[in-house]
């Protein structure tokens, strides 16, 4: 096929012609939005770093629920802030913990109107801010796996429908699932955030989440950003572990990995799109530099076409908004 015979414009003259060779689908149906509850006294407090993005009480994320409902997203990401925090990151695994209280309230309103999937970490509990069990300055592998099991189960327990395990320890896949299958909890998934990177991305997160480690860092645990091998064995460690839908994070400085995972493991693949990739986009278009929506569709299409089937995106009530209004 070759020019004058070949014209690729001929199918790009025209909307309905683009949108019928259009190859990959961007649709509120394959979206999580990320949320975050605190206990607190206020209802909402905006957070500085993410604009447009707040911390929740339990009364006060109902209403976010609402909001994420009626733009036709169908899942959400839940994120807990504890009033305090100790060395043993208690509030995780408490039965009356923020997560799981939200976890209780969103289902008893909306029931199975909305999925409710957990983010199942120490580092919001933690007084040091690290994602487990700390013992002479180093976070203990095999410790931190019998809190995380037991957070998992709490917040099943409260009604949540998949769990997220984002902490980034050796064997936590395995066992969490063993924790839920011994309680009968067969039928909830697992959702691992396999390929987490020690990325500069999650600054943002970390003022919202109220996460970030008191010394240190947290490269002996999260992934080395040059490595990209790596990530495929990890991937492969968690589905062996009995993971249903596996992560890349970030999302969008990693896409090649999203690609490589989608082209190699035949399983749901899920990649987020990070508190700094929202917090760049919008400040950019805060300042004119880029117009926010096309901005937004690109960037969360560029993930689709890499390969994900799930995209989680602080971005998810404005898409589906968008798409309500047939305008992506």
């Amino acid at each position: 096929m070759h020019y004058p015979t070949y014209r690729p414009r001929r199918l790009r003259k025209n909307e309905k012609l683009r949108s019928m060779m259009r190859e990959t689908a961007l649709s509120p149906d394959c979206l999580v939005y990320p949320v975050f509850v605190k206990e607190m006294s206020e209802r909402e407090v905006p957070i500085d770093a993410m604009p447009g993005i707040s911390q929740f009480s339990v009364d006060g994320v109902l209403g976010e629920i609402d909001k994420v409902l009626e733009a036709g997203v169908p899942a959400v990401l839940i994120f807990g802030i504890p009033e305090k925090k100790d060395e043993a990151g208690s509030g995780a695994y408490d039965k009356n913990g923020v997560v799981q209280q939200a976890v209780r309230a969103i289902k008893g309103r909306f029931g199975g109107d909305i999925l409710v999937i957990t983010d199942v970490c120490m580092c919001e509990y933690t007084s040091h801010g690290h994602c487990g069990i700390v013992k002479n300055g180093y976070v203990d592998n095999d410790e931190t796996l019998k809190l995380l099991a037991k957070s998992a189960l709490t917040h099943v327990m409260a009604g949540a429908d998949m769990v997220a395990p984002s902490d980034m320890m050796d064997g936590r896949v395995r066992a969490i699932r063993e924790m839920l299958d011994l309680h009968g909890d067969y039928s909830v998934p697992v959702m691992s955030y396999a390929a987490k990177y020690a990325s500069c991305l999650y600054g943002p997160f970390r003022e919202a989440a109220e996460s970030a480690p008191q010394f240190g860092d947290r490269r002996s645990y999260q992934m080395d950003p040059p490595n990209g091998r790596e990530a495929m064995r990890e991937i492969a460690l968690d589905i062996e572990e009995g993971a249903d839908i596996v992560m890349v994070k970030p999302a969008l400085f990693y896409l090649d990995v999203v690609r490589q995972a989608k082209t190699e493991f035949n399983i749901p693949l899920a990649a987020y799109s990070v508190s700094g990739e929202y917090s760049m986009i919008k400040l950019a278009a805060g300042k004119g530099w880029l117009d926010l929506k096309r901005a937004v569709i690109e960037s969360t299409t560029s993930i689709r076409r890499a390969g994900a089937d799930i995209v989680i995106t602080y971005f998810a009530k404005e898409i589906g908004t968008w798409a309500k209004e047939h305008t992506l």
